[in-house]
């Protein structure tokens, strides 16, 4: 009996020590862990229009941003917020219906199901016509439709939200029966608060569907100021704008702001004799203190930009596919400007002759060599201040025709070109009479042409009138004036985009190594506070300013949503 209890009790030991042998084992290590999966679970809407934020719910995902790659129907969205579970992200434009793709952490994963772009609603349309004694503010859900000369008198304000879209009607839409085509004209004392955004730009455009837009469809936006010009107080307001010059000398005028502004297929006729046009955006007398900034002048069926005396400062500007001239000064314009390019169309131009500058001190009908205008409001000369422009027209060796030059001076003007490009013009630069003949605003410094880069030209420098050849070309490539003469075959070595001139997809930022990136001058007129000082010539050197609120296919945009 003794012998059986001892051998229960060793038994009873024996189980003790196993049990505790168990507990105190660890569990198992996995051998094989599942990674973390990227997967879609939801979307949130699923139906929404371009520009609109929705949410991708799933898992996976990383929290910056920047690293999760998420697609609609193939096209690329822009990440607003991120977390492990949820995207919240912007319709990208031009997305499809089709399913929603998002690739995080080295892993893609789609949705089961399909996201559908709703297309919006029409916008309601509101007419505009004649003079409105009132302030008024225009907003993006709304479509205004100028019919006539639309006036901003004196003493009022036009106010007009980002993303607004106002359309110009043609001459026969007169409500007054004069056939005046659509046109904004803001006068003296009146303000023009336009601001747009790069991602919500104002556009100014033809009333026509699209596919059916053209050159000169309705008139243009004219800006009217009281900084002097030099015509005679009872010289009637150009191209068929309603007042007189009268007598101003302020010039720290100021008319508005312009920012992020698209002016598209202005530059009808006017019902004037003889028959004129207004520019795309034309400035009378306007001001210093009116902000100019990041405008585009798109298919006008006259020039692009016109001044009109005045002492304006603009930035940034961008004329495309214009049928006249692209930058044109005179009456007696004093102002600055800084980064511009223009981008033609070889096959559409005016009869006369288009070029990129063209730049008057005296009235058209005025012969070339002529005593300087009486200062009645102030300046006798035209004598703005360009610099970092580019003007593009013909790739290869250009011919005569439609196009005249890249600078045309003439009528004794007194501007000042620095750090420019003029690419592919028949001429490259061609001055007339007594701009340079007589030798007195070269002596005084009045005209300066200095880090100019004449490209692919057929004739680089023409003198005429007073102006032979010899003085012409002994002016442009003197010593300390940095100037350059490119010929066709070295074009190459400038390193342009290769996309310089491709109209359908223009892109202007330089290659790596252009020597256009070096070699600005500095210095004299450049030394004002308003010019951003840069190291490169032309209109680019790193940065593309054109890019997100440009548009150079205006035909096919549906304007109405």
């Amino acid at each position: 009996m003794k012998h059986v209890k001892h051998i229960l009790s060793a038994l009873l030991l024996l189980l003790s020590l196993s049990l505790a042998f168990v507990a105190c084992k660890k569990d198992p290590v996995d051998p094989d862990p599942q990674p973390a999966v990227t997967a879609i679970t939801s979307i949130d809407p699923a139906t929404a229009p371009v520009g609109s934020t929705i949410s991708i719910s799933g898992t996976n995902f990383s929290t910056d941003p920047a690293s999760n790659t998420i697609t609609i129907g193939g096209v690329t969205a822009t990440v607003v917020s991120a977390s492990p579970t949820k995207l919240v992200i912007v319709v990208p434009a031009g997305a499809a219906n089709g399913p929603v793709s998002v690739t995080a952490n080295g892993q893609t994963a789609q949705s089961a199901g399909t996201f559908t772009v709703a297309i919006p609603g029409l916008k309601p349309t509101k007419e505009v016509r004649g003079t409105t004694f009132a302030n008024m503010t225009w907003k993006k859900d709304t479509i205004y439709v100028l019919r006539g000369q639309v006036y901003i008198p004196a003493d009022y304000k036009l106010t007009i939200e980002p993303g607004t879209i106002i359309k110009g009607t043609g001459p026969e839409m007169d409500p007054s029966g004069n056939k005046y085509p659509g046109a904004l004209i803001v006068e003296r004392r009146a303000q023009l608060i336009a601001i747009g955004t790069p991602t919500q730009p104002i556009v100014f455009t033809s009333s026509k569907a699209a596919g059916q837009r053209a050159y000169g469809d309705w008139g243009g936006v004219v800006l009217i100021g009281k900084s002097p010009v030099n015509q005679s107080r009872t010289a009637a307001y150009p191209n068929g704008v309603r007042g007189t010059v009268e007598a101003y000398g302020e010039p720290f005028d100021n008319s508005g702001t312009l920012q992020y502004v698209r002016i598209e297929y202005a530059g009808a006729t006017q019902p004037t004799t003889p028959a004129s046009r207004l520019g795309g955006l034309t400035l009378i007398g306007v001001g210093a203190n009116t902000v100019i900034d990041h405008v585009q002048v798109s298919y006008s069926g006259s020039d692009a930009f016109a001044w009109f005396g005045g002492t304006a400062k603009l930035k940034n500007l961008f004329a495309y596919r214009s049928f006249d001239d692209d930058w044109s000064a005179d009456w007696g314009y004093v102002g600055n400007v800084q980064f511009g390019v223009s981008l033609r169309d070889v096959s559409t131009g005016d009869p006369s002759g288009s070029n990129s500058f063209e730049i008057d001190n005296y009235q058209s009908a005025e012969t070339s060599d002529v005593t300087a205008v009486t200062a009645i409001n102030g300046y006798t000369q035209t004598a703005p201040t360009f610099a970092n422009f580019s003007s593009f027209a013909y790739s290869t060796a250009p011919t005569t025709g439609l196009y005249n030059a890249g600078i045309y001076l003439r009528r004794n003007t007194a501007v000042s070109i620095y750090n420019s490009l003029v690419y592919g013009f028949p001429v490259g630069i061609y001055l007339e009479g007594a701009a340079v003949g007589s030798q007195a605003n070269i002596t005084s410094g009045t005209l300066d042409l200095k880090g100019v880069v004449i490209a692919n030209a057929l004739t680089p420098v023409v003198g005429a009138g007073s102006n032979t050849p010899e003085q012409a070309t002994a002016y442009f490539t003197g010593a300390g004036r940095s100037n350059q003469i490119v010929a066709t075959s070295d074009v190459a070595t400038l390193l342009l985009n290769s996309n310089n001139l491709t109209l359908s997809s223009p892109a202007f930022v330089l290659q790596t190594g252009s020597p256009l990136l070096t070699g600005a001058v500095t210095g004299s007129k450049l030394a004002d506070s308003f010019f951003t000082p840069v190291t490169y010539r032309g209109a680019f050197g790193t940065e593309n300013w054109v890019s997100g609120w440009t548009n150079v296919n205006p035909q096919a945009t549906d304007y109405d949503r």
